[in-house]
């Protein structure tokens, strides 16, 4: 059986992978929130797509909260796609980090997690239906010198993936991991290297791996997709 959905929310959106899902899922037909603590940014994006925009801090519980119940009144009903996709960067050697900025970042990137699938799963379980998806990167997968707090971030929500997925997929609710390993195009940044046609991700055509994922019959759901330009060596 192929699961239908008819509401997503975004957590963590901005101008780049998680523009390009907004406006997949919204010619797609679904209704769509998106969430970051600058809404700002998001105007012209909710212009286009119709989205319900709302500000929150997703390592803050009552926001997460709140942030679900406002949604569930502009939706017309919860979220039954929900695409976890901030993150927090932190980079430098690991004796000049500062610890408060690495618990932040561990924050951003795996406790909020955390928090959104939790008030995400509360909302889905009753009904046994709806889809938690997680965007990891290459750091899911290998730690590089001077990105530990990402590498650990990113390890921990890949964990969280797993976990959820051997906990929830029996009750009807479909989680899965995207890494995206590689650098995502960004127009807005110069596009491709010159010198290197193709070797950046298209966020649309991440995006169309989402959705792809979502079309899935449950008889043969996948958990994890690594995602790479075909000019990756590996």
């Amino acid at each position: 059986m192929i699961p239908r959905y008819q509401r997503a929310l975004i957590v963590g959106a901005g101008s780049g992978l998680s523009a390009s899902l907004a406006r997949l899922f919204a010619g797609e037909g679904m209704r769509v929130g998106l969430a970051a603590r600058d809404v700002g940014k998001l105007d012209a994006l909710a212009a286009e797509t119709g989205a319900a925009i709302h500000a929150c801090d997703a390592c803050r519980p009552a926001e997460v909260e709140a942030l679900f119940a406002r949604l569930e009144l502009a939706l017309g009903g919860h979220p039954d796609v929900v695409v976890y996709n901030a993150s927090g960067r932190l980079r430098g050697p690991l004796v000049d980090l500062d610890p408060a900025a690495v618990e932040r970042a561990l924050a951003v990137t795996a406790f909020g997690g955390f928090l959104v699938a939790q008030a995400a799963a509360r909302r889905m379980l009753p009904a046994r239906h709806g889809a938690l998806l997680f965007t990891g990167a290459s750091a899911s997968l290998k730690g590089f010198a001077g990105s530990s707090p990402f590498a650990m971030g990113k390890f921990a929500l890949r964990g969280l993936s797993e976990s959820l997925a051997r906990e929830l997929q029996p009750q009807g609710i479909h989680v899965a991991h995207f890494v995206i390993d590689g650098a995502i195009r960004n127009p807005a940044r110069g596009g491709e290297p010159p010198d290197a046609p193709d070797s950046t991700l298209d966020p649309d055509a991440i995006a169309r791996a989402y959705r792809d994922l979502l079309r899935q019959d449950r008889s043969a759901w996948t958990s994890e997709v690594a995602l790479r330009p075909w000019v990756e060596r590996f």
